[in-house]
């Protein structure tokens, strides 16, 4: 994993997975640096990641009081049953249906849980965090927010790209990569990640880019793309395609034989070879 700091407000803690015909996808998560500090999601839950020893870099995590869980996939969930032993004081910001969703694997403690709707909002002391429903999103449950200090937006899975190498996906900015690159990766993960997109009445959809647009954040922070200073309006205008973009097809049981048999090893050599 690395960590990235935006200024004095935000610690980017990012992780990435190489999904095979597809890319390196970013797979962050965030510290708000707030008077009552919150961490967005948790990251993997793979056996060699240690996200509370990760998060221990940039803040005690005694000191986390709020956990935001942007929605309970397992990309978002990997560290948050051992962040809420290490954070006594914290609570798990989610929906019903998120809080629902958990509680078919392992419950969260629902003394440990703040209940909040798209619309509403949280006082974290120093600044309050304005909670919305992202344009894209692939689970019900799904909450984003947008900070009015740092004037960030904290987007969940919406505006994610794969990534063509690691280092890309866990760096510091979506804007080394081409215009073009970006555009193409950012409508390729939307047809991958919310395939009901194109099921949806354009000119509906195209409402729902409207608060984004009117909120004109100065940075966009999403799980699965490097931090994105300055591109929120090229990167709306991107997703406003998403509904007419080609819809993704995965590999089929065919392609899957033909990737194993490229990764078999060969006979081993003979006497003499």
């Amino acid at each position: 994993m690395s960590i990235h700091r935006i200024g004095h407000e935000i610690s980017v803690l990012g992780d990435h997975l190489e999904v095979a015909g597809i890319g390196f996808l970013p797979v962050n998560a965030f510290v708000l640096h707030a008077a009552e500090p919150v961490v967005v999601d948790t990251g993997l839950g793979l056996p060699d990641r240690d996200f509370v020893r990760t998060l221990g870099a940039v803040l005690d995590p005694e000191d986390v009081r709020w956990i935001w869980l942007s929605h309970p996939d397992r990309d978002h969930t990997g560290g948050i049953f051992a962040l809420l032993e290490s954070a006594p004081r914290a609570r798990v910001v989610t929906t019903f249906a998120g809080a629902g969703i958990m509680s078919t694997e392992r419950p969260l403690p629902l003394d440990r849980l703040h209940l909040l709707n798209p619309g509403q909002s949280l006082d974290v002391g120093d600044r309050m965090l304005h909670a919305f429903r992202p344009p894209l999103f692939d689970n019900p449950a799904t909450i984003g927010f947008y900070d009015e200090k740092s004037a960030a937006c904290f987007s969940s899975d919406c505006f994610g790209a794969p990534m063509p190498s690691a280092e890309l996906a866990e760096g510091d900015s979506a804007g080394d990569v081409k215009d073009g690159d970006l555009r193409a990766a950012q409508l390729l993960w939307a047809t991958v990640d919310s395939p009901w997109v194109h099921l949806v009445d354009p000119g509906r959809y195209a409402d729902t880019l409207a608060p984004l647009r009117a909120m004109d954040p100065e940075i966009v922070l999403s799980t699965h793309l490097p931090p994105a200073p300055g591109l929120a309006p090229q990167m709306l205008d991107t997703i406003a395609l998403a509904p007419g973009a080609d819809p993704f097809v995965g590999p089929d049981q065919h392609a899957l034989e033909e990737m194993l048999a490229a990764f078999e090893p060969g006979p081993p050599p003979g006497p003499g070879r």
